[in-house]
C-alpha cells in the first residue's frame, strides 16, 4: 500500500509539474488592433490622405495616412471647399487636419466651436460684444 501511495504521489507530482510546464508555454496570440475612441474615421482614399497643419490644401503637409487607417476625430470646421465639400476634421491626438471627403466617420463629429468654448465665452461681456 505504501508503494501504491508513493506511486500515486509521484504520478501526482509529475502531473503537477507537467501542468506547470504547459501553463508556462507561451501562447501565440494576435495582438488586438487598437480602435480609436469615438468619433473616429477610416481613410477611404485609394492613395492615402494628407494631414495638414490647417484646414486648407495650401497648408503644409505634416504626414500621410494610408488607406484603411482609423483615426480619432476631435472636431470639424467648415473651411476650404474640395470637390463640393467644405468640411475638415481635426485629429484627436495631434493638431492636424484632414478633408472629410476622404474619411468615412463612424458617427457625429462635433463642431470645433462647440468643444473649444471656455467660461469666458459665456460671460455677459463677451456675449454683448458678439451682438
Amino acid at each position: 500500500m505504501t508503494q501504491t501511495l508513493v506511486a500515486r504521489g509521484v504520478a501526482f507530482s509529475v502531473a503537477v509539474l507537467a501542468g506547470g510546464m504547459l501553463a508556462a508555454t507561451p501562447v501565440q496570440a494576435s495582438a488586438p488592433v487598437p480602435v480609436p475612441g469615438k468619433p473616429y474615421g477610416t481613410v477611404s482614399s485609394t492613395t492615402g490622405l494628407n494631414e495638414r497643419a490647417y484646414p486648407s490644401t495650401d497648408s503644409a503637409v505634416r504626414s500621410t495616412l494610408a488607406r484603411g487607417t482609423k483615426a480619432a476625430l476631435r472636431c470639424k470646421v467648415r473651411a476650404q471647399e474640395v470637390g463640393g465639400n467644405n468640411v475638415w476634421y481635426q485629429l484627436k491626438d495631434r493638431p492636424t487636419w484632414v478633408h472629410a471627403s476622404y474619411v468615412t466617420s463612424n458617427g457625429a463629429v462635433p463642431l470645433c466651436r462647440d468643444i473649444n468654448r471656455t467660461a469666458l465665452d459665456d460671460s455677459p461681456t463677451v456675449r454683448a460684444a458678439m451682438g
